[in-house]
């Protein structure tokens, strides 16, 4: 079971509770809920690895990456405006490893209905 520790207040705003929800999802290994909430012409670019286009290859690095689940999702920040999200923290896998992370989201629109991009920082601490 992963344990989650959410500081931020995500109040009224519908944009930050699904960044906070989507980022519980990827912790959780729910490839499923990540699927369904990106568009078809999803591009993923991890900083220093790689970049992916596409739901497909999405799909795929999400496969294979979630063979490790977390065991601890700590975010720190939840930021949302317009089109643009962002939420940072940390990861503790069930093998060990700790990661710190920021990502940074755009929607497909202003409503926050479907993400449209995401780009990922993460550092092995």
């Amino acid at each position: 079971m992963t344990k989650i520790v959410s500081s931020p207040n995500c109040g009224n705003s519908p944009k930050m509770e699904f960044i906070k929800q989507y980022n519980i999802a990827f912790a959780k290994g729910d490839i499923a809920f990540l699927i369904e909430n990106v568009t078809d012409d999803i591009v993923w670019h991890i900083i220093g690895d790689k970049t992916m286009e596409g739901i497909e290859v999405f799909a795929e690095e999400l496969e294979k990456i979630q063979s490790v689940k977390a065991s601890e999702l700590i975010l720190d920040q939840i930021l949302s405006h317009g089109k643009e999200g962002a939420a940072n923290g940390w990861m503790t896998m069930e093998n060990g490893k700790r990661y710190a992370f920021s990502d940074f989201y755009v929607f497909q629109s202003t409503k926050g209905e479907k993400v449209k991009a995401i780009t990922s920082y993460c550092l092995e601490v």
